[in-house]
């Protein structure tokens, strides 16, 4: 394959004629190379290239001769639609561009004594705008912009080139939608960099905005209120076309229902928009056996089976004054506070002794929990306590709690080991558990007192072992200020949906008060 020979400069006009000598005859150029007159002879119109690279055309040679003086070329660069012409016409107007080079593939040469070639024949393959011609003497001579252009010249493009111009118009046009979406990127920049409200737009429990605005004007009027206010609320599902409290209030409502119901402390508390939850649970496991290197394997089936966990409701209602309502400015918080404390402790009770009828099921009241014997009806045993403890398995164990009510706490407390070192030990860091050999406990009024048969004292990973759901809906309030008007009250009816139940029995141990 023949090479191609690069022996000129190159150069592009923006927008009108471009007229050069291409190669001078009689004069070598940078290496010796002399091209005589009458290779030139097969030549045809060619390209305009830019610095010899076949991806930037940007132009074509109209007109390639031979004359006294060289190869003479007269071309037109694509000033229209070709940015890239246009920049080159811009750079020979001002001279920083001057330089025409050829490309070609040699046919007739003759090496010469000095070095360097005569080339008598050629095929030029295109001729190239240079910032650096190969010979010095390869220029451009004029340049014509729009204003000067000829009355009988050819504008129409060169058909080789009617798809490359289609394609530039292509590109034009992508370039305004880059500056449309550009524009409006700016305009969102310019949004986000407004300064923020008071409250950040987020409502929080100590800022104000709209739907708290409504929910505390419902608190007051009930549906006499603001019906433009009330517009911001979202209705309940309930018969009786409640309002549900705003979702930080509901927020706020379940962390304080945590301070009276301690087993949420405990337990994994989940959310769910369903009637009831199916938790999967296995009831076997595989059986895998040793064996030789030859030897089958034993198949084995692990039993799977599946743990209903039904979402309960409670629900109450709390009276407060039209005062309080109408004066106080954070009147939700105290109708939020005191169901709150009213739910946390029929939750407290549920969690652990509930029947799973109406409530949820409490943990004491499943059979699949097992028990460690304390070995006297009436007299707690701190060896009891240590043979609980480790019957559990060690996964279990290392993220166990005990759970027990104040006055089975204080019998505790007094307990010691056969070395004479307290079972309990206070806690000496802020804000850590107090603890029974080494694990925390948590105090549940509702667990058993000691008596004997009962189970005063509970131990397990519970976060595993007992699950709490609570329903989306979150905290569902509807107000009636006519049924204690006369009274100067009004009254909050609230509900609110949570299901619970033992999902891994195997987590959980108590104590009995027992000796068989």
């Amino acid at each position: 394959m023949d090479k191609l020979e690069i022996k000129a400069a190159f150069s592009v006009s923006d927008a009108g004629e471009i007229t050069g000598l291409a190669w001078p005859f009689g004069s070598p150029d940078s290496v010796g190379d002399i091209i005589h007159k009458g290779a030139f002879a097969a030549s045809a119109a060619l390209p305009i290239l830019f610095e010899h690279d076949p991806n930037r055309v940007i132009g074509n040679w109209e007109s390639c001769a031979e004359t006294d003086a060289g190869f003479e070329v007269k071309g037109r660069l694509f000033l229209d639609g070709v940015p890239r012409a246009r920049e080159v016409h811009t750079s020979i107007k001002t001279g920083r561009i001057n330089g025409l080079s050829i490309g070609f593939r040699a046919g007739e040469t003759k090496a010469r004594p000095g070095g360097g070639r005569d080339i008598h024949s050629l095929h030029v393959a295109e001729i190239s705008i240079v910032a650096n011609p190969s010979h010095p003497d390869a220029r451009i001579l004029t340049v014509k912009s729009k204003g000067n252009e000829m009355p009988n010249e050819n504008t129409a493009p060169a058909p080789e080139y009617a798809e490359l111009e289609k394609k530039v118009a292509a590109v034009a046009d992508e370039v305004k939608t880059v500056a449309k979406l550009t524009e409006r990127f700016d305009k969102l920049e310019a949004k986000f960099n407004r300064p923020a409200a008071a409250n950040s737009n987020v409502p929080a429990a100590d800022n104000d905005n709209d739907q708290r605005k409504a929910f505390r004007s419902y608190l007051r009027d009930g549906k006499d209120a603001n019906a433009l206010e009330l517009k911001t609320l979202t209705v309940s599902n309930d018969a009786q076309g409640g309002y549900l409290a705003p979702a930080e209030v509901s927020t706020d409502f379940i962390r304080d229902l945590a301070e009276f119901s301690p087993m949420r402390s405990l337990a994994t508390v989940r959310q769910t928009a369903a009637p009831s939850v199916i938790v999967p649970k296995r009831i076997g496991r595989t059986n895998a056996l040793w064996k030789g290197e030859l030897a089958p394997t034993t198949g084995s089936q692990p039993g799977f089976g599946q743990l209903e966990v039904p979402v309960k409701e409670i629900g109450t209602h709390t009276d407060i004054s039209n005062w309080l309502a109408e004066d106080a400015p954070a009147a939700e918080a105290e109708v939020r506070m005191s169901l709150a404390e009213d739910f946390g402790q029929k939750e407290g009770l549920a969690f652990v002794s509930g029947d799973g009828v109406l409530s949820p099921r409490g943990f004491m009241t499943v059979t699949e929990v097992e028990f460690t014997l304390n070995g006297h009806a009436t007299n707690l045993s701190a060896d009891a306590l240590i043979s609980l403890m480790y019957a559990m398995p060690a996964a279990y164990r290392n993220r166990g709690s005990w759970t027990m009510n104040g006055t089975t706490l204080a019998t505790i407390r007094k307990l010691k080991d056969g070395q004479g070192n307290y079972l309990w030990q206070p806690s000496y860091q802020a804000g850590q558990p107090e603890t029974i050999l080494g694990r925390p406990v948590v105090e549940m009024i509702d667990m058993p007192n000691v008596a004997a048969d009962a189970f005063p004292i509970a131990f397990g990973d519970f976060a595993t072992g007992y699950r709490i759901y609570d329903r989306l809906t979150g905290l569902s309030i509807f107000s009636n200020p006519y049924l204690l008007a006369t009274e100067g009250l009004v009254r909050i009816h609230a509900r609110h949906r949570v299901g619970g139940d033992v999902v891994q029995p195997k987590a959980l141990r108590k104590l009995k008060m027992a000796t068989s």
